[in-house]
């Protein structure tokens, strides 16, 4: 098991976006893939990732439906809008940079 590692403020929002990219996801799901990818690393609760969806939702990044879920429960399933498609392109762009940035700070000490 990985070592936990807290979110880095503003993270959340890319982590969701970027996550998004593969296809329409509810809530729970989220989490779970999240957990899986990260090694176990990022444990997301609930109380993060709703109100990041809805905060990314009012933003217009993500679009919001009701379905059902495999187990024939109620969900809401978000997906990338065409302009959260391009608020992500620029937020990988930038933490691309941020990390190069944080790398030779490393580096030079």
């Amino acid at each position: 098991m990985a070592k936990r590692i807290d979110l880095l403020q503003g993270t959340l929002d890319l982590i969701v976006l970027e996550m998004l990219r593969s296809g329409p996801a509810n809530g729970w799901q989220l989490t779970q893939s999240i957990l899986v990818v990260s090694r176990g690393a990022f444990k997301v609760n609930y109380g993060s990732i709703y109100p990041a969806l809805r905060r990314l939702e009012a933003q217009g990044w993500v679009k919001g439906r009701w379905g059902t879920t495999e187990n024939n429960r109620r969900a809401r399933f978000y997906e990338l809008t065409a302009s959260g498609r391009k608020q992500l392109a620029g937020q990988r762009e930038a933490w691309d940079d941020f990390s190069k940035a944080i790398g030779l700070i490393l580096e030079a000490h």
